[in-house]
C-alpha cells in the first residue's frame, strides 16, 4: 500500500509542474541528519531513541515563497537481539504539505528562513527471523518543521531544518523530531 501512496504522491506532484505553472519551478530535496523518537506502547510504558534520519523532498514552487511538497522519511532503523534472536525495526513515512520561504537576497538567492506543514502517514516494520510484519498508522497525522539556510543561485541551496512528526496504531505512539542537513536542486 505504501508504494501506491508515494506512486499517487509523486503523479500528483508531476502534474502540478505542468507548462501552466511557467513562473515557477520544481525542485527535489536529499536531507539526512539525526532523529530523536519518544515511544509509547500499550501496555508496555514509554522509552525514546535517536538514529540517523534520512530523506527525498520533491515539489513545486509556485513562486519563490511558496510549494507544496510530497515526501518519503526513514526516521528510525535499529536491529536488537534478546539473547536469542535478531528484530529489525524500521519507522518510515510519506506525506504531502506545504512549504514558505523568506529569501533576504531575492527570489531564491542569499540566506533565508522557512517552514513547512502538512500531514504524514507513518509505518512501523518488524523483522523477526525473515518473518516482516508492517503496521500502518491509522491515520495520517501533522507534521511542522523550521529551518534556515543559503540558496546560492536560483537553481541549489543548502538548509538546516528541523521537523516532529508524530505516528501511531496498534497500540503504539511515536514522536520523532528531527535534525537535518538539506540540498535542493530547482529545474
Amino acid at each position: 500500500m505504501n508504494k501506491h501512496i508515494v506512486l499517487a504522491v509523486s503523479l500528483a506532484l508531476a502534474g502540478l509542474s505542468a507548462p501552466a505553472f511557467a513562473d515557477g519551478s520544481g525542485f527535489i530535496r536529499v536531507e539526512g541528519g539525526r532523529s530523536d523518537l519518544d515511544f509509547q506502547v500499550d501496555g508496555f510504558g514509554d522509552a525514546s531513541d535517536n538514529d540517523t534520519t534520512w530523506g527525498f523532498r520533491g515539489g513545486y514552487w509556485f513562486n519563490a515563497n511558496f510549494a507544496v511538497e510530497g515526501f518519503y522519511n526513514q526516521v528510525y532503523s535499529a536491529t536488537y537481539n534478546d539473547g536469542f534472536d535478531d528484530y529489525r525495526i524500521k519507522l518510515h513515512g510519506v506525506g504531502i504539505g506545504v512549504a514558505a520561504k523568506k529569501n533576504f537576497g531575492g527570489d531564491h538567492k542569499g540566506f533565508f528562513i522557512g517552514g513547512r506543514a502538512g500531514f504524514a502517514r507513518g509505518v512501523a516494520t518488524a523483522e523477526y527471523d525473515g518473518s516482516v510484519e508492517e503496521a500502518e498508522a491509522s491515520s495520517a497525522k501533522p507534521y511542522i518543521g523550521v529551518g534556515a539556510g543559503y540558496d546560492f543561485n536560483e537553481k541549489f541551496g543548502l538548509s538546516l531544518n528541523y521537523d516532529r512528526f508524530k505516528s501511531s496504531g496498534d497500540g503504539l505512539d511515536v514522536t520523532a523530531k528531527t535534525l537535518t542537513l538539506g540540498a535542493e536542486l530547482r529545474f
